[in-house]
């Protein structure tokens, strides 16, 4: 079986905005996003983005435009990002959804897809619905956070990604 790291997008991978963030010159990357991928990459995680985008149930932006930013991420990250999963809808706009966080359909078709562990995986986010997902699954979570303090909704707190991949890697 293999173990992974399940990312959230907005707010983890790239900085989130009040605004959605669709487009590639939007895309801001965080300082030490590269490096935190590739520290859990060599130490045999799979990485799985897994995102809410409503916008796209919205009709803000297009399915193409949150593939063109992931494609980015990656070229941008050295392509160790090993997929991406996301949920389109929004309940107000389209229908409601077992794909959208806090459930969990999403990471339940990954760990099926690539025989994921659940027992030696993570989910790292920035928001409550990440760990409540993340849970629901059983892996542990870390909730990214600059004011994050220990809580029984998550495993472990951190401010950025690079400070979490730190985190799960001393857990391992």
């Amino acid at each position: 079986m293999n173990k992974c790291v399940f990312l959230d997008r907005d707010g983890v991978l790239n900085e989130d905005r009040t605004d959605y963030v669709y487009r590639v010159e939007d895309f801001i990357i965080p300082d030490g996003v590269p490096e935190a991928l590739h520290l859990l990459k060599n130490a045999g995680y799979l990485l799985i983005v897994i995102t809410n985008q409503a916008g796209i149930a919205k009709g803000l932006y297009t399915r193409d435009d949150v593939m063109a930013c992931y494609h980015y991420l990656q070229q941008q990250c050295g392509n160790v990002i090993d997929d991406i999963y996301y949920s389109p809808h929004h309940p107000a706009f389209d229908s409601h959804s077992l794909t959208r966080k806090p459930d969990s359909l999403l990471l339940e078709k990954a760990i099926a897809k690539y025989n994921i562990s659940t027992s030696d995986s993570w989910m790292i986010g920035d928001a409550l619905r990440d760990m409540q997902a993340g849970r629901r699954v059983g892996v542990r979570t870390v909730r990214i956070a600059h004011d994050a303090q220990p809580s029984p909704d998550y495993d472990g707190c951190a401010s950025n990604l690079l400070e979490a991949s730190r985190f799960v890697l001393e857990q391992a």
